[in-house]
């Protein structure tokens, strides 16, 4: 099915995505010595991005839709497992027409790919509270590596609502769209080949 084309491309959106999770590493130990699960909230979860727009300014959007979830053992400081889910067709830049040439097959393409995946394969602590989060992000259907910087902000009992133990996380990443055949307006510099990715989410223990 044909979708509306702009004279000038809006911009392109590769994500991650978020992808950030699994940081619960960066924590303190705690006295559990168990491997437990983590689901992102989908509350607390904003995944924007940012890229080049004919060099006058750069586009900020986000995905409205993600979710996700890790498995990592604080004590020993061992992440075992950590996946995202965002969903393509949730991209926002609050420009109806630009967000509908962003899920094309130009960009996203989110009829024939309507997931963006992200696992983890690998989590590097340089500090209690900073470290490096490796992982495979999948977008139109090609798989390759990513690495994202991630910050532990916080981590302790939520103080109201489910109060369950909550871990505050941060990430932040560059990528180049092109890697994964997202090439629009790439070649005639209308839209940027990098795109910034940052993630921002609260992560509660099972």
């Amino acid at each position: 099915m044909s979708t509306p084309r702009h004279p000038t491309p809006r911009f392109p959106l590769p994500i991650a995505t978020g992808l950030v999770l699994a940081l619960g590493v960066l924590s303190t130990p705690m006295a559990s010595a168990e491997p437990r699960t983590y689901e992102i909230d989908p509350d607390h979860f904003s995944i924007g991005f940012l890229t080049e727009h004919i060099g006058y300014a750069d586009t900020l959007g986000m995905f409205l839709e993600g979710r996700g979830e890790f498995v990592y053992d604080k004590q020993a400081r061992q992440l075992h497992s950590g996946r995202v889910e965002i969903m393509a067709d949730s991209a926002f830049t609050n420009h109806d027409d630009r967000d509908d040439h962003l899920r094309s097959d130009d960009f996203l393409d989110a009829g024939r790919y309507p997931t963006i995946v992200f696992e983890a394969t690998g989590l590097e602590a340089h500090s209690d509270r900073e470290g490096t989060l490796k992982g495979d992000l999948t977008l139109l259907g090609e798989t390759r590596p990513v690495t994202l910087e991630v910050t532990l902000n916080k981590a302790a009992a939520y103080p109201f609502g489910h109060e369950q133990h909550t871990l505050g996380l941060s990430a932040r990443t560059t990528i180049q769209r092109s890697d994964w055949g997202m090439t629009y307006g790439v070649d005639n510099g209308l839209v940027g080949d990098e795109v910034e990715l940052v993630l921002e989410l609260e992560a509660i223990r099972q």
